[in-house]
């Protein structure tokens, strides 16, 4: 049997034990690896059995190819499933397998769905590129502007597409005025909850129809692994996996087993990383040489009531403007000894990034400001390092500024 997988244990105690055999093949204590692409049969009759029930006799699900599933995968989903508050959770290659297959399985032709305009930039893209080719329309609507999220709904409008907090301005979605103004027009809602994780909030709960994550960031943890998962209802997510088989955007099982083990510290590392990243934005609201600091965590931040609200933590991102150039924001981050300057986020590792280099090198100054990328933004990923170190770095590398 399997430990027990409900709201009477917390975050951490689930992210350890919750759908992990009590009683391991070798009797091992974590899950095992299975590396296969494809499951024997006895005999004829063995392969009748399975196609009438798909379960061993014992009832464990069994599997028939590698694209189908994996009983590492299903063990991690199980986990993911229950962390989330959902049925049911699906396992993709990557966060963007995720998003677009979830989106290209939903949406028939014809049909418009609703994005926030700081959501991740190639949700946008694929959004406005890929899915407009198949004959489905968007809409971008201001983050936070809830009365032109309800004015942008059409007869054909099948779904509100988010995400909380946003890449880099961390706004936070008011979730169940997000859930309201959905079901008053019978539409669904996805939500990108990739950095907040279900230590910080369960969008489900408020009523959010399917939640999505990048699992290569937090969940994952340590930046050696591509995952992507989707939860929410029964009905919703196993029709996502009739089309995860045919689409084949599956992840591989040593991901997966890489994931188990990340998330038995999502717990530990997410608590770490909200008592940092609060403790770094604190720092650099108060610095005469920084324009900006957005971090839910602070007054400032035009979220910080729903953050405050919804949000166990406020997350380990936080952005700001340095008071300058672009010259001189490279400056600083180069002078910056305990980050490292790369594009991702979530792992142990504190990450930095100037996004008009990285991100949006290809745009002028006057694009990118016109999307709301300043040439002196600075996304600072922050890691479970030391907190006093992490103030001290920070602290010396403005004095080059």
């Amino acid at each position: 049997m399997t430990v027990a997988e409900t709201d009477d244990f917390g975050p951490s105690t689930q992210s350890v034990h919750a759908g992990r055999n009590r009683r391991q093949p070798h009797h091992a204590l974590t899950t095992p690896l299975v590396q296969t692409a494809t499951y024997t049969f006895d005999d004829t009759a063995d392969l009748i059995d399975f196609m009438r029930s798909k379960v061993w006799g014992d009832g464990v699900h069994r599997e028939e190819y590698g694209r189908y599933g994996n009983p590492t995968v299903r063990a991690v989903e199980t986990r993911l499933a229950a962390l989330e508050g959902a049925d049911e959770a699906l396992l993709f290659a990557s966060g963007m397998a995720a998003v677009t297959a979830t989106l290209l399985s939903i949406l028939p032709t014809g049909s418009h769905i609703i994005l926030t305009d700081d959501c991740y930039r190639r949700t946008r893209q694929f959004a406005l590129t890929f899915l407009k080719r198949l004959g489905i329309e968007s809409t971008l609507v201001p983050m936070g502007d809830y009365q032109a999220m309800e004015t942008a709904i059409q007869s054909n409008t099948r779904m509100i597409v988010s995400e909380s907090p946003t890449n880099p301005y961390l706004r936070v979605l008011d979730l169940p005025r997000l859930v309201e103004i959905a079901k008053a027009h019978r539409v669904r809602t996805l939500v990108d909850a990739t950095f907040a994780t279900p230590v910080n909030v369960r969008p489900l709960k408020y009523g959010v129809d399917l939640v999505v994550h990048s699992a290569t960031k937090y969940l994952g943890g340590h930046n050696d692994l591509l995952a992507g998962v989707v939860a929410g209802r029964n009905g919703l997510v196993s029709a996502l996996r009739e089309s995860q088989g045919v689409m084949g955007g599956v992840i591989d099982s040593q991901a997966a087993w890489l994931l188990e083990r990340g998330l038995k510290t999502v717990g530990l590392r997410v608590a770490r990383q909200n008592e940092n990243a609060l403790a770094l934005a604190r720092f650099l609201d108060d610095h005469p040489r920084v324009r900006r600091t957005w971090y839910p965590g602070l007054d400032s931040h035009p979220d910080h009531d729903v953050a405050t609200e919804q949000m166990k933590g406020y997350g380990g991102v936080v952005s700001f403007e340095i008071d300058g150039t672009l010259e001189d924001t490279s400056r600083f981050i180069d002078a910056l000894r305990i980050p490292t300057i790369a594009p991702s986020l979530g792992g142990v590792e504190s990450l930095v990034e100037q996004p008009a280099l990285m991100s949006y090198f290809d745009l002028t100054t006057e694009e990118r400001a016109a999307i709301g990328i300043s040439d002196t933004l600075v996304r600072y990923a922050v890691g479970i390092e030391d907190t006093p170190d992490l103030l001290e770095d920070l602290g010396q590398a403005l004095t080059v500024l």
